[in-house]
């Protein structure tokens, strides 16, 4: 079986040290749509939008945590670990979490603890979960979630893990942002790390079902972030304690992203869809905890 759930959870944590440069930053921040805001009339110059993209003012989206170290992403990694020998082609993001201990450093070096938290048989399709810990000299800085959704390698008759999910929320929500996808978003953006063909060679493509490349789940996921924090958080970054989603549908370069957002309590409800699409769905069971 490509996937043995014994082997994998049985394996040793693995342990590495990362480093990030505020250019390393700055990349991310571009390769989200930082300095195009549609917002704003003067999005590359506005002093909100520097705060992501000029040294001397810059602060970290926290969603950065997703690329930081410039090594393959938790989906990538968590396929080499033993007891995992998948086809790529058969690989989806299923879903991220994301737990912020302290606001993060524009630079900095750390060490990353990965390992395989949970496997879960889904029938026609496998679930793995790969978390990485990480902290640095001052201590604990985030820890990591990443479902990987493996289509065709379940039925063995394991544990389908849990089944709940979050209420979708109801009534109007309380701010509504568009964000338009450049055609060459995932180009940029797959220079963080993230080099899974998928999104960028069209033939590769094709063999995992879809007629073009799509756009990285995590980029959209650092673009909602980022609405979240412009909207509602008024641009504060450190305010952001966790931020959860599932990836329910695709996302094409050169699309349009409808993000709703419901302020409730300590927490941002959001659900995402493409526009283009009839609003198909993008991002659901989205929440962002803040202070």
């Amino acid at each position: 079986m490509p996937i043995d759930e014994a082997l994998a959870l049985a394996a040793e944590p693995r342990t590495g040290e990362i480093s990030w440069t505020a250019k390393d930053v700055q990349l991310y921040h571009l390769g989200i749509g930082a300095g195009a805001n549609p917002d704003k009339d003067s999005p590359a110059t506005d002093p909100d939008e520097l705060r992501y993209t000029l040294e001397s003012r810059l602060h970290v989206l926290p969603s950065f945590a997703t690329v930081a170290g410039a090594g393959s992403p938790g989906v990538i990694s968590g396929l080499s670990m033993p007891g995992i020998d998948v086809d790529l082609a058969k690989v989806l993001h299923g879903g991220q979490s994301l737990e912020i201990h302290r606001p993060i450093p524009a630079e900095g070096t750390a060490t990353a603890t990965g390992r395989i938290a949970a496997v879960y048989d889904k029938g026609k399709a496998a679930v793995l979960v790969m978390r990485t810990e990480v902290a640095d000299a001052e201590g604990p800085l985030w820890t990591n979630d990443a479902q990987i959704f493996v289509r065709g390698e379940g039925g063995w008759g394991g544990d389908r893990g849990p089944a709940a999910r979050p209420e979708p929320p109801t009534g109007e929500p309380d701010r509504t942002a568009e964000r338009p996808i450049r055609a060459d978003q995932a180009l940029l953006y797959r220079l963080c790390g993230d080099h899974n063909p998928l999104h960028a060679d069209p033939e590769f493509a094709k063999l995992a079902g879809f007629d073009r490349p799509i756009l990285h789940g995590l980029c959209t996921h650092g673009i909602t972030l980022k609405a979240v924090v412009d909207t509602l958080l008024g641009g504060d970054v450190s305010r952001v304690r966790g931020y959860t989603t599932r990836f329910a549908g695709v996302v094409f370069p050169g699309e349009t992203l409808r993000i709703r957002m419901w302020q409730q309590g300590g927490e941002v409800r959001v659900a995402v869809s493409a526009v283009e699409r009839n609003d198909a769905p993008v991002l659901a069971d989205t929440i962002v905890q803040h202070s």
